[in-house]
């Protein structure tokens, strides 16, 4: 209790005292720690976008997750963040736009939905980037079994599937990217820091010698990556005739030097996604640092077949898919191929059949022919191109944030479960109840 006794004012300005030093007040004081109670449940009102993420998560087969986690009952070792947590975490941030593991590390103790998925459980972005590019196969599965649950309440028929490609920015810049000899230099120069670094550690004193040291083998090893990538450039350098030399980029290897929509050349890899008209699923995700769609197309329908059993009826592409063998192919499999026939210059429309025909491709050029064949090529743009452009704008495709093509092609079956679960909530929205 305090013993100060109120000093009348006039005496206060007598002795030359201040207001301030004679008012009873409480103040800020920050270096106190606050317990603040927060009940969980109570920030999400029933039917949040959080709650229908979890209950999708929980109705899915995630064995292979659990299976890979090495802490055991009965013996040492930190318990693991459980997969459901980490699973909703990427698809709500996937649906939310938000691809920077550094972000949702944030937001997931800032923003009431992230908390409410968290559950109280500490997580951070080192966690929770690792797990967005592990264990790739698992995920792969659990977007067979997003399509088989649509599948089989009906839902995705297959009777139409158009596939459609877009050229993705990858996580390198055109600088980056070196001919034969100035790798080789680089190589050298990588392999005196690895030395260097290493001698560092073992000494003991440098401080963050061994960040220093991982990072430099983190160079030495994506400059190899760089050389032995060479040669598959210059292959394709060969068949297309360019005279330039060919180059890889010491960032991100794999990558490759694509025209973009724009016009612009840069760094890129090739995101391809099928989707079914009747239900706007993807059923179908590949990725490749190909810059053309040629040759993408029969493994699409081998993706398709294998993650529902069956082939698609019809399938809608542009004419970068196309070639005889294609046609050939498509036709064998009991798939009808709708996409346009090349044009001759000068040619308004295309010859109803060419000598050296096959048999499928001179029907195919006929059927092409017919105005309902054509009106149903038009469609195609507003099946898949109309994906492209969400996942983009809405769902994180615009830039990655990864490197290497397994990395990258895991950041799109994200994007493609997630969008998947959207689905499932608005077409059948009573099993996210």
């Amino acid at each position: 209790m305090s013993d100060e006794r109120p000093v009348p004012a006039a005496n206060a300005a007598a002795s030359g005292e201040r207001d301030e030093d004679l008012a009873r007040y409480e103040t800020a004081n920050r270096a106190q720690v606050e317990l603040t109670p927060i009940d969980l449940e109570a920030l999400l009102p029933p039917g949040h976008m959080a709650r229908l993420v979890w209950r999708f998560v929980e109705g899915l087969d995630l064995h292979q997750f659990y299976a890979a986690i090495r802490a055991r009952e009965g013996t040492p070792g930190r318990p693991a963040i459980d997969p459901k947590i980490l699973i909703a975490l990427w698809l709500y941030a996937t649906i939310d736009g938000v691809g920077s593991a550094r972000e949702v590390d944030r937001l997931c103790y800032s923003e009431d939905a992230y908390r409410w998925l968290r559950g109280g459980v500490s997580v951070n972005y080192h966690t929770l980037s690792d797990f967005r590019v592990r264990q790739a196969a698992a995920l792969d599965d659990l977007l067979t079994q997003s399509i088989a649950s649509l599948r089989h309440r009906g839902v995705v028929t297959l009777a139409r599937v158009a596939q459609d490609g877009t050229r993705v920015r990858a996580s390198a810049g055109l600088g980056s990217f070196r001919r034969d000899g100035t790798l080789r230099d680089c190589l050298r120069e990588a392999e005196r820091l690895v030395a260097r670094t290493k001698r560092q550690q073992d000494g003991g004193v440098t401080p963050g010698a061994a960040a220093q040291a991982r990072a430099a083998a983190d160079r030495l090893a994506r400059v190899d990556e760089a050389l032995a990538e060479l040669p598959a450039v210059a292959a394709v350098k060969q068949r297309r005739g360019a005279p330039s030399a060919a180059r890889a980029s010491t960032t991100d290897p794999e990558a490759r030097i694509m025209k973009m929509s724009d016009g612009g050349y840069r760094p890129a890899y090739n995101v391809q996604l099928a989707t079914d008209q009747a239900s706007d699923v993807i059923v179908g995700v590949a990725v490749s640092n190909v810059g053309s769609d040629h040759g993408a197309l029969i493994p699409m329908l081998d993706q398709i077949e294998h993650r529902t059993g069956t082939m698609p009826t019809t399938v809608l592409v542009d004419g970068g898919y196309i070639s005889h063998a294609v046609v050939d192919e498509t036709t064998a499999r009991g798939v009808q191929l709708v996409a346009p026939p090349p044009r001759r210059p000068g040619l308004r429309t295309p010859p109803p059949v060419q000598r050296g025909d096959s048999l499928a491709v001179a029907l195919w050029r006929v059927r092409m022919q017919d105005p309902e064949m054509q009106a149903l090529y038009r469609q195609r743009g507003a099946i898949a191109e109309r994906r492209h452009a969400d996942a983009l704008t809405h769902r994180t495709l615009r830039h990655l944030l990864v490197r290497g093509l397994p990395k990258v092609h895991t950041w799109a079956l994200w994007i493609a479960l997630a969008h998947n679960l959207v689905r499932t909530m608005d077409i059948v929205p009573h099993l996210m109840r």
